[in-house]
């Protein structure tokens, strides 16, 4: 077990000690050479070493304060080599970030194969019991490095699979379509959905015209754009986001035979959203929201956890299914037509040891394959193949990016390819080529036995060289219409609402028409609910578009999941009995959730530490608000708060920030929970009633702990949606 850091001491420690080991919630990629062999070398093996400061190449250093001047009032010398290597290399600390998925997050972990996929790949990691080491990155789409982690937007879900033979990504987003079906047009969505060229504004937001001019003119992007403007758009948690990998893929068996197949990522923890409100409040109050949660849930120990999962479809020879093209990547195939089959459980173990080396160099590509998975000709998985490399030679400096440590594979290498910027690998040998003698014929081909990766030999047929598309492309809104009406009642006001505020971001009225006549074509009503909100008439359909049969699968609302690593803010405050407060505390552990306790001051309350205070806590923070007490604190200045409003008539006083935070939670359909007299209070104050859906008072309950069943139980719902009625009910 590793020792506990000595606490940092107020004064600056003089005694020379070797660096701290890393954090015990903290991993880091194998120590494997840069051609893949295991050294044996513990995982602190990359880490600084050593007790004193030195140069980069280990001379120890008595000054880093201090340039070397020609007198203490003289200029700089240019001898000085500490300084110009500690500016130089400080000069050159940034590397392009990635055009898009810049703004990312990522984590260690394992996946286990259930053995279920053995019919259909040869795949090795898939296999029963076979454990294999993952690096996992989320990431949002359109926004900078700097920007927030909450707003609208697609979010990657990429996986690094580091298998025995070799490495395999699964480079996925968290909706299972895309804006586009051919490559060719992806610099073009992006540029359209990034800020516009002229004012490099709005950053990370699809609210603007030259989005909705894009989609609204490609109108194959009309079902991805309704994913976004659903709450798919606005995840609560990287933890209870659903991951796909959008193209259909194949896998190949022990046979050869192939199967079509798309890949799925179960959230164990559910799909749960944030509603906009929350979005917002989370952008400005903690921009590192979904950063955040996924570190501190995974320091806790509530791990998160995937089911892999695959759709299974015949691989004929016009790759249909049910009416679906399974090469247009602006459809989706039913889990009520193609029910999806569990394969694997992913478990995020560990966080990076540093966001750098690992979660920012880390370089995915979709044609990082493994014997068992292969492509398919989908036009933009096609474009895909080609596009990562080439942003890698960029971004990451250089040919040999795959050598930088969290790139490394966990196979042997013998590639043959040498030198480059950044050559990490020290080759052997005279003859990088084949066929040689000089080297005794050595790299070899791989027989059969040793299980080659091995392209299935699809037919290409003999036509001739066009820019086109199939015909079955050419339906681009009965989906977007299946997706709509597949939801409930509550999150098709989310959708109208999100369409209302996007649009209304625009200045040309023409794309507000043109995008009102899509959604015609889509849902009548939804185009009818928009225009209202836009002060614009709605116009007609103006195609006949297949009605559909809803897919209960696609919704979010309504299926229990488990409660586990939910969290549940405790008000308490100074006159707060700490006993009880620790026998919630305790309570909140028992039920598996993460209990934080918001008191006016930092400190203790008895034994507990307070994990926020009343000037810090904010509402997007948690799951659930128990409330113990929340008499205004010091500090609580009811004209100057800025989230002050006016106190309810005949209430007893109430700290103005608290009475803030539960009249959010209660508008974003939050459970309550309060108790005795003190609780209660807070409900007034905020203009919440007892009665109220989803809020639990201490009215049966001896004790405040006893309170925590009521609140869990709410909880395994994420949100309680009858509080209010939907207006599409």
């Amino acid at each position: 077990m590793e020792e506990p850091r000595t606490p940092p001491s107020l004064t600056e420690p003089t005694e020379a000690h070797d660096p701290y080991p890393p954090q015990p919630d903290q991993g880091a990629p194998e120590t494997v050479t840069a051609t893949g062999k295991p050294t044996g070398a513990p995982s602190t093996a990359r880490a600084q070493s050593g007790a004193y400061l030195t140069t980069s190449l280990g001379a120890r250093l008595r000054d880093t304060d201090h340039s070397l001047k020609a007198g203490e009032r003289g200029p700089t010398l240019l001898q000085d080599h500490h300084l110009r290597e500690k500016i130089t290399h400080f000069d050159h600390e940034r590397i392009p970030e990635r055009v898009v998925h810049a703004r990312g997050t990522g984590a260690h972990g394992v996946f286990r194969g259930y053995g279920t996929a053995s019919s259909v790949s040869v795949a090795g990691f898939l296999a029963d019991g076979v454990e294999t080491p993952v690096f996992v990155r989320f990431s949002t789409v359109l926004g900078s490095r700097g920007s927030a982690d909450t707003v609208r937007d697609t979010r990657g879900f990429a996986v690094k699979f580091y298998t025995d033979e070799g490495t395999f990504d699964l480079v996925g987003n968290n909706m299972p379509v895309f804006f586009i079906q051919d490559g060719i047009k992806f610099p073009d969505v992006v540029h359209a959905a990034k800020p516009h060229p002229d004012r490099e504004i709005p950053q990370a937001q699809s609210a603007h015209d030259t989005f909705w001019d894009f989609v609204s003119l490609h109108t194959e992007a009309q079902h991805h754009t309704m994913w976004n403007m659903s709450d798919r758009g606005i995840q609560a948690s990287l933890r209870m986001m659903e991951g796909f990998g959008v193209h259909t893929f194949r896998l190949v068996d022990a046979e050869g035979g192939s199967t079509l197949v798309k890949f799925h990522w179960k959230p164990k923890a559910g799909v749960h959203s944030l509603v906009w409100e929350e979005a917002q409040l989370a952008a400005g109050g903690d921009p590192d929201f979904h950063r955040r949660d996924l570190a501190d849930s995974i320091e806790a120990g509530n791990l998160p956890q995937w089911e892999l999962g695959i759709q299974t479809f015949p691989d004929t020879p016009e790759q249909m299914f049910e009416g679906i093209d399974l090469l247009d990547p602006t459809k989706l195939v039913p889990e009520e037509l193609a029910p999806v089959q569990p394969v694997g459980l992913l478990t995020l173990t560990a966080n990076p040891t540093n966001f750098f080396s690992e979660t920012e160099q880390v370089a995915f590509h979709v044609g990082n394959l493994v014997p068992g998975i292969d492509v398919t000709n989908d036009s933009l998985l096609q474009a895909r193949l080609f596009s990562y490399v080439d942003t890698q030679l960029t971004r990451l400096g250089g040919p040999n990016f795959n050598q930088i440590p969290i790139n490394r594979p966990q196979a042997p290498v013998n590639d043959m390819l040498r030198d480059g910027f950044h050559q990490h690998a020290v080759p052997s040998g005279v003859a990088p080529y084949k066929p040689n003698s000089l080297d005794g014929g050595c790299p070899f081909h791989a027989g059969a036995s040793e299980r080659p990766f091995v392209e299935v030999p699809a037919v290409v047929q003999e036509s001739a060289k066009v820019r086109a598309q199939a015909r079955s492309f050419d339906d681009h809104f009965s989906q977007a219409r299946l997706f709509y009406r597949s939801m409930s009642p509550v999150e098709q006001d989310h959708i109208k609402s999100a369409y209302a505020f996007e649009l209304a971001k625009c200045y040309e009225q023409v794309i507000r028409e043109r995008q009102l006549q899509c959604l015609a074509n889509i849902d009548e009503g939804l185009c009818v609910s928009v225009a209202a909100a836009l002060g614009m008439s709605a116009p007609s359909p103006t195609i006949e578009v297949a009605d559909v049969e809803p897919s209960p699968a696609l919704s979010q609302v309504g299926t229990p999941y488990p409660a586990t690593g939910r969290k549940v803010g405790i008000v308490v405050d100074d006159s707060t009995d700490p006993e009880a407060a620790a026998a919630v505390v305790t309570a909140v552990t028992a039920y598996g959730l993460m209990p934080f306790v918001i008191a006016p001051s930092g400190g203790t309350v008895g034994e507990l530490v307070v994990a926020r205070t009343y000037a810090t806590a904010r509402s997007f923070e948690f799951d659930a608000l128990v409330v113990l007490g929340a008499a205004p604190g010091a500090d609580a200045v009811p004209g100057l708060d800025a989230r002050a409003g006016q106190p309810t008539q005949g209430a007893a006083p109430v700290d103005p920030r608290i009475a803030v935070m539960v009249a959010e939670m209660w508008r974003h359909c939050k459970a309550l929970g309060a108790f005795d007299d003190t609780g209660r209070d807070a409900l007034t104050a905020a203009g919440v009633p007892e009665s109220g859906a989803g809020v639990v008072t201490g009215a049966d309950a001896s004790t405040p702990a006893d309170l925590l069943g009521e609140v869990t139980e709410l909880l395994t719902l994420h949100r309680v949606w009858d509080r209010f009625t939907p207006a599409s009910a």
